[in-house]
């Protein structure tokens, strides 16, 4: 649901009277544990930029003619100077074409408002992330290298860009959701298919009730409405314009059983993130993470059974640690089930060691008894170890989003992937992860791909990892389904039994509308029903009664479409 708010009066503009600041309505929170601070300077200056003069109306209007018309988007903006200096923002662009839209002067255009968009980056691989932080909360490990930071949960600091965001908005979860949409819709992103990205340390550490409030304030905050619980706040969002396709929350090795899982099925929860950290008992029990290497082999396996996305930490340059041990460590990620172990992480995020002043590492430092490694051991160690990374997994960062003057001492480099990059090219080598390989904004021919099955023995299950590629290998698709085997953890669900399970269903390229059709462009083109038929063919092969799906609550209607029933916790198709 979106309102309007006029900020000129009788300004006739070519059919408009008025650009408008789209935002999402404040309602009353019926859960007092969200408190509201009132936002700070930064927040009231984003406000004021989006605030427009009549001329800069004008101007716009100018601009847009200018591009509908087939001119390049900067040369556009800049044969229309403003009077007072500047050019043009984008997402004032971005306003007055959907203006134009809704007073029905112009028809609806996706391929311009793809040209105006700012940071197509954000929803090229195919969803709106909306990243949220859950409130301070004690957290039951210990580790040396985590800062820790007064009215902030563990591990971050309240200058990273997301953490920002939620202090900002006292970690209200419904604010912290209204106003992220607002933002992506003021730039030209689509929101209506939004993951739901929740942070703030261990989510299993907070109790169940704060757990099931906060989710029901980001639903709420998705559906434009109230609502008296969970259960009413998904039912809503099963059909709202702004349907969330993932949730993602993240914990410990040690905080995963099957009742929990459980409980995050019920929560809606489709993706979890796990800190592992380092795959050697010693350099865990050195840095005191409280849990060990079999603890993350169990939970992989328990999740994987459960039909979870699971991500992945991996933290080199822990206390001693060394570049080799640490890529050793690395290769230890893909080992198989048939090699005695079988993490398999379906996507991981890199997080080299950061000194910082507020974790007890920095005394050992200062003892030197730590070093952080250079700059140039930093570029080739993950170099290496994306050169490592199979087809299956996907490496979502290379290094955490800490500013860099927090950071006492190593590498302060933002670039560290494209860094990366450069070296493997200079070697004459490539990364073949999924975030180097997606489509992205390339035009595809849906007829030129090729379906390819990749299949590997993980804890508890033979996973094939179902593609469509383009003939210059460049990924379209994706489903990930799972066959339980002899070595499978008890079920979390009955809903699972005799059943394979599709743990993911993603087809890249732009985010697009509910429904909207773009010539060349992948998402909406079928193929993840093409997907879906071959996961049924090989699972009814394979001698399943029935495919089950971990669906996320605003794919539900998608599925339901595909002949899947909602059970208990999954949806299920038999297929005998």
């Amino acid at each position: 649901m979106q309102s309007v708010f006029l900020l000129t009066n009788s300004l006739n503009t070519g059919g408009m009277s008025a650009v408008v600041c789209y935002h999402f309505p404040k309602m009353h929170r019926s859960k007092p544990d969200f408190h509201l601070s009132n936002p700070n300077e930064q927040q009231r200056r984003w406000q004021e930029m989006r605030q427009y003069k009549p001329e800069q109306i004008v101007t716009a209007r100018l601009v847009l003619e200018e591009i509908r018309a087939g001119g390049e988007v900067w040369q556009a903006i800049r044969h229309h100077p403003q009077k007072t200096g500047g050019y043009i923002p984008k997402h004032l662009l971005v306003a007055v074409y959907r203006l134009g839209v809704e007073a029905d002067e112009w028809e609806e255009d996706p391929e311009l408002l793809a040209r105006i968009r700012m940071k197509p980056m954000r929803t090229l691989s195919g969803v709106t992330t909306v990243t949220v932080l859950t409130k301070a909360h004690p957290c039951p490990g210990e580790c040396i290298f985590c800062p820790t930071e007064a009215k902030m949960p563990k591990s971050y600091l309240p200058d990273e860009p997301g953490a920002r965001r939620a202090v900002q908005h006292g970690f209200d979860p419904y604010e912290q959701v209204s106003s992220r949409l607002q933002a992506l819709e003021a730039v030209g992103h689509p929101t209506n298919k939004s993951e739901l990205l929740i942070l703030g340390g261990t989510w299993d550490a907070y109790p169940r009730e704060y757990q099931e409030g906060f989710i029901q304030r980001c639903f709420d905050a998705m559906n434009g409405r109230e609502s008296a619980s969970l259960e009413e706040a998904q039912r809503i969002n099963e059909s709202c314009s702004h349907r969330n396709v993932g949730l993602v929350v993240e914990t410990r090795p040690d905080q995963i059983t099957p009742d929990q899982l459980a409980w995050l099925r019920s929560l809606g929860v489709t993706k979890v993130q796990m800190g592992a950290q380092s795959l050697d008992d010693r350099i865990l029990a050195l840095n005191r993470r409280g849990h060990t290497v079999a603890d993350t082999l169990r939970a992989t396996a328990l999740l994987r059974a459960g039909g979870f996305k699971i991500v992945l930490h991996w933290m080199p340059n822990l206390l001693g640690a060394t570049p080799e041990s640490d890529l050793q460590d690395f290769a230890r990620l893909w080992n198989t089930a048939e090699q005695g172990t079988g993490f398999c992480p379906d996507e991981i995020k890199i997080y080299p060691t950061q000194l910082l002043k507020t974790a007890e590492l920095f005394n050992y430092w200062e003892r030197g008894e730590y070093k952080p490694y250079s700059e140039e051991e930093l570029i080739q160690l993950v170099a290496d170890v994306k050169a490592l990374t199979p087809r299956y997994c996907r490496i979502n960062r290379v290094i955490r989003d800490i500013p860099s003057y927090n950071v006492v001492e190593g590498s302060r480099r933002s670039s560290l992937r494209q860094d990366a990059q450069a070296e493997l090219a200079h070697r004459g080598q490539h990364c073949q992860c999924i975030r180097c390989r997606e489509v992205r904004g390339q035009s595809v021919d849906v007829d030129q791909l090729k379906f390819d099955d990749l299949v590997y023995l993980a804890s508890g299950s033979e996973e094939h990892f179902f593609s469509f590629v383009t003939p210059d290998d460049r990924l379209a698709g994706y489903l990930r389904l799972s066959f339980p085997n002899d070595g499978t953890p008890l079920t979390i669900s009955p809903d699972l039994e005799n059943a394979a399970i599709i743990r993911e269903v993603h087809v890249y390229g732009q985010a697009l509308a509910v429904g909207t059709i773009q010539a060349g462009v992948a998402q909406h083109s079928g193929l993840g029903t093409r997907l879906i038929e071959q996961a049924e063919m090989l699972a009814r092969s394979h001698g399943f009664h029935n495919l089950a799906v971990i669906s996320a609550i605003g794919t539900r209607e998608y599925y339901a479409g595909r002949g899947f029933k909602l059970s208990t916790l999954y949806m299920i198709k038999p297929i005998e």
